[in-house]
């Protein structure tokens, strides 16, 4: 297999088992056993018309043993789940990007937590990924009608609460730029007119990392608490703020005084305000970015 073929390959698999599984690392490891059993497969002399759509239903039944136990594993997760951040590579291609980033954010993610394991593959694999009802089908081992129905009543229970992204990435960036301006200068009043009334602000530390337990509702409860965390974050001292497109949405690493990543947050913006604040700390979800500062160190070191 050439590189070229590997890239055409690999981005509409790892494309498909992130947004299942919501995880870097689980969606790199099914593509890279999608890709082991693609080479077993040719290597036996199985003949393979179409090597990504063969991939595409290796990826989409492994994601969907993985979702299985996944739902087990994370009744026991420590305070809020959310999904591992994505930070596009410089080689993606930004009108993809654009053209994926609705069903990229973190917020329609953890929407589709709500969703059954069947519902939630049959959903994507129609609703994002086009995949007609016959192949979707074949790829969870059900019959037509059973697909359409999985699809029917995803997109009834999606369409009820699935957020709304309807400004460009230029009003978006613009009110990000004021967002985290306000912030940074502890302007409560500023801050608190950029965020909408019912705002949530989500935390996921994993029991690793210092993070609010519960979401936060409301934008004086959340203004309040981006304000006293950032002070805290001042009080360590040497973090800086590298603004960032996460999971198409705007967003911002923040880094130690060697470049370390110690958190990633996520704005989810709608109807000129930001709807939602995601704050991810958990180290085990922020590896794939680079090194990791010790934030629990940092925080024990200055008290």
């Amino acid at each position: 297999m050439t590189s070229e073929e590997f890239d055409e390959l690999r981005r509409p698999a790892f494309a498909i088992a992130y947004r299942m599984l919501g995880s870097v690392s689980e969606a790199e490891d099914v593509v890279q056993e999608g890709f082991l059993r693609l080479y077993r497969a040719r290597e036996s002399g199985e003949r393979i018309e179409s090597p990504r759509a063969y991939l595409s239903t290796v990826v989409s039944r492994l994601s969907l043993d993985h979702l299985r136990s996944a739902r087990v594993r994370r009744e026991t997760y420590v305070g809020e789940w959310l999904p591992e951040p994505l930070v596009p590579s410089a080689d993606d291609d930004p009108a993809r990007a654009l053209e994926m980033a609705d069903s990229l954010s973190l917020a329609f993610l953890v929407l589709l937590e709500s969703l059954t394991p069947e519902q939630r593959a049959a959903f994507l694999l129609h609703e994002v990924f086009d995949e007609p009802y016959d192949r979707i089908a074949k790829i969870l081992d059900t019959s037509e009608p059973n697909a359409r129905q999985l699809v029917t009543r995803a997109r009834r229970h999606v369409d009820e609460r699935r957020p709304r992204f309807d400004a460009s990435r230029e009003q978006r960036e613009q009110l990000a730029t004021r967002f985290f301006a306000a912030a940074e200068e502890g302007d409560l009043e500023g801050l608190e007119e950029l965020l909408a009334h019912d705002v949530v602000l989500r935390a996921d530390g994993g029991g690793k990392a210092p993070a609010v337990k519960r979401p936060l509702h409301g934008r004086a409860t959340v203004a309040r608490a981006l304000v006293a965390g950032l002070r805290r974050a001042a009080r360590i001292g040497g973090f800086t703020v590298r603004r960032e497109e996460v999971n198409g949405q705007p967003g911002a690493l923040f880094l130690d005084r060697a470049g370390r990543l110690a958190a990633v947050m996520i704005l989810d913006v709608a109807d000129g305000q930001i709807q939602g604040v995601s704050s991810v700390v958990n180290p085990d979800k922020l590896r794939h970015l680079g090194p990791l500062a010790d934030l629990s160190s940092l925080l024990r070191e200055r008290g």
